[in-house]
């Protein structure tokens, strides 16, 4: 797990906030939390900043190596979130992070010395994950910043999906981020992950999923059941590292086909959309296409003949 203190912002998406203020009156507020940080840092060396040279110096000069700009004004909140942790000698908290925002956010508070930042979803593979950031002898333990629910009912003849979960937890009035990752568990139910202050709102509010009325309770996150991904490895040679024929050998579709998918919108690297076929991918990437599901590009080498062998981990 990673972690990363930033503040925390509350709920905010009530659909009924006159009857929530006198209920839950603390979730209304949006005063980001902070933790104790030591005394002013110096300038680091290798190039890292340290965090007073962060906060003097335009943030701009550390988003500049952020891959995926469709997250810039997400990471430079967090950022924001940061510095006044820092200025407050406090440590904050995001609410749950996308996986593209979550990548950038950690590589750019990676360059921040004197910064320790842990990530956490509520189990170990989890996508959606809440930063935490503080200096190190302030963060010295992981917090508590994420909640489990089980959501159960009779599934058996009416089965439900992620989107019909979702859907009736966003019923109740809250917003997207408030919500982590959610674990179906087949004709059960699911499990969810929120933040922590709305857990007992959601236990009393979620009452049916699509026609099946369920019942909602805090459960310890060690009692989250998810099963690891099950996943197929296949080689590929490839003359090329283009999107389009990397992600046609791993998916089996011709890359006419494949080509025509990346330009209607339906693929996305490493969580955002990419529309440009002859995008160049890399170890690590995480391909995702619509209607076939998501592959993982392992490890790349050079052949003999000056091609790449490519590892590609395909999810089933």
């Amino acid at each position: 797990m990673c972690a990363v203190r930033v503040p925390a912002m509350v709920a905010t998406g009530f659909a009924a906030q006159s009857i929530l203020r006198g209920a839950i009156p603390s979730f209304l507020s949006t005063r980001p939390t902070s933790l104790i940080l030591p005394t002013p840092l110096h300038t680091s060396a290798f190039g890292i900043c340290s965090l007073p040279q962060a906060i003097k110096g335009d943030a701009d000069i550390l988003l500049k190596g952020v891959g995926d700009k469709n997250t810039i004004e997400d990471v430079k909140r967090i950022i924001e979130l940061a510095k006044r942790a820092s200025l407050r000698r406090e440590v904050s908290h995001t609410d749950f992070l996308t996986p593209p925002v979550l990548k950038e956010s950690k590589l750019v508070l990676e360059k921040l010395a004197d910064l320790k930042v842990v990530a956490q979803g509520g189990y170990p593979e989890a996508e959606r994950c809440r930063l935490s950031v503080g200096h190190p002898e302030a963060l010295t333990s992981d917090p508590d910043n994420v909640a489990a629910l089980s959501i159960s009912g009779n599934f058996s003849f009416q089965p439900c999906s992620h989107g019909d979960f979702l859907g009736a937890i966003l019923g109740t009035g809250i917003v997207r981020n408030k919500l982590g990752d959610i674990l179906l568990q087949g004709e059960k139910g699911a499990h969810v992950l929120v933040v922590p202050e709305l857990s007992d709102f959601l236990v009393s509010a979620v009452d049916k999923v699509g026609n099946v009325s369920v019942s909602c309770k805090k459960i310890p996150l060690l009692s989250l059941e998810y099963e690891p991904p099950r996943t197929k490895t296949l080689k590929s040679i490839e003359a090329s590292l283009r999107l389009d024929a990397v992600a046609s050998a791993g998916f089996k579709v011709s890359r006419t086909k494949m080509a025509s998918l990346i330009s209607n919108g339906d693929v996305r690297v490493n969580w955002s959309t990419v529309t440009k076929s002859n995008t160049t991918i890399k170890t690590g990437d995480m391909i995702s296409v619509s209607g076939e599901g998501r592959l993982k590009i392992g490890e790349i080498s050079s052949t003999s003949k000056g091609k790449f062998a490519v590892e590609l981990i395909r999810y089933l």
